[in-house]
């Protein structure tokens, strides 16, 4: 199965892509990641489109169908609930009468977690001369040629609790 994120230009952008499961007409796909902002930018209400195949070794795999969907419908399988969507194959519902769709898709089950993370960390060093020549080992600013001064002491300080919050 396939998943796009439509644009607002209206291209699509391939988001995830699951596993093959191999000689199964009931595939069950193994649980995945996707960024919320890979999935819809952001937006809940931003369209996805949901392609399901059969693969063949060949590689010309068979559509089977397809669907479309929100992060905001997905998010109904939350809280041990199921979302599901019917699987069309547009050719067959054109071509048949009784066609009523290729399958069903279960979405077991939607987790957000929030991933804490800094947008930017930004540093700056005040080299003012009213801190001293850098040269003067009563400046905060030696540079001393066997360990660090309190400015970049400070600067590691914060960084090593800092860096626990990028991926």
């Amino acid at each position: 199965m396939e998943i796009f994120r439509m644009n607002d230009d209206a291209t699509q952008q391939l988001v995830h892509r699951t596993e093959v499961v191999m000689n199964n007409l009931n595939p069950a796909w193994k649980t995945f990641k996707v960024s919320v902002n890979s999935l819809c930018s952001g937006d809940q209400d931003r369209r996805l489109k949901c392609i399901v195949w059969d693969w063949d070794s060949n590689g010309k795999h068979d559509f089977i169908g397809e669907f479309s969907s929100t992060f905001k419908e997905m998010r109904g399988a939350m809280e041990g609930r199921q979302v599901q969507w019917e699987c069309i194959n547009p050719k067959y519902k054109a071509k048949k009468k009784n066609y009523k769709n290729s399958g069903i898709v279960i979405l077991n089950q939607c987790k957000v977690c929030v991933t804490l993370t800094f947008l930017l960390l930004q540093v700056a060093i005040d080299f003012t001369a009213s801190n001293g020549d850098p040269r003067n080992s009563c400046s905060l600013h030696y540079i001393h040629p066997y360990q660090p001064n309190e400015y970049l002491k400070a600067l590691v300080a914060v960084g090593e609790i800092c860096q626990d919050y990028d991926r």
